[in-house]
């Protein structure tokens, strides 16, 4: 028994160090969101403009970009005024549908792909919702929609705490209940 739980521990442990160790896996020039396409922001409302920027086309680097997933359609990215990342604006359709979707864009000199997410929403992420309405736990409240269930409701308490203290206080005199 304890040399398969040490066989068994001993392959896990192998199995991790390989996964561990193994260079990721770049396919036809594509890099991941992470080392790629930054989005800003990361979600937004149709109708506002979003941002990207990347340095993987090196500096001085241009790409062109394409958010046709979107609806947005193609749009340049050119190196900043200090020849480091390179960036390009769009604009979210007002008639694009919530969900995620992945912007693209290509370097110019290297062809080398890479890509971002954008998030779509309704609301936008820079607005606090406020929740609304009451909750239907059966229970009641204390100012509830009937005024006269509420008086009532308070008339009892009130009759059973006096009730309440008069019967201890006959107890505590000895007259007994």
């Amino acid at each position: 028994m304890r040399r398969t739980a040490r066989l068994l521990t001993g392959t896990a442990l192998a199995v991790a160090a390989v996964g561990l160790a193994a260079p990721a896996t770049v396919y036809a020039g594509e890099v991941s969101a992470t080392g790629g396409l930054e989005v800003h922001p990361s979600s937004v409302v149709p109708g506002e403009p979003a941002m990207v920027t990347t340095a993987a086309c090196g500096k001085a680097g241009s790409a062109a970009g394409d958010a046709s997933a979107v609806g947005a359609g193609a749009f340049p990215l050119a190196p900043g005024a200090d020849g480091g990342e390179a960036a390009g604006r769009f604009e979210v359709p007002p008639s694009a549908q919530p969900g995620t979707y992945e912007i693209v864009a290509t370097c110019g000199g290297s062809g080398l792909r890479v890509t971002g997410d954008l998030v779509v929403t309704l609301t936008s992420a820079r607005a606090q919702v406020y929740p609304r309405g009451s909750v239907k736990t059966g229970v009641g409240g204390a100012l509830g929609p009937d005024p006269v269930q509420t008086a009532a409701g308070v008339t009892a308490l009130a009759v059973a705490a006096a009730g309440g203290t008069w019967l201890l206080h006959r107890r505590a005199r000895g007259d007994g209940i």
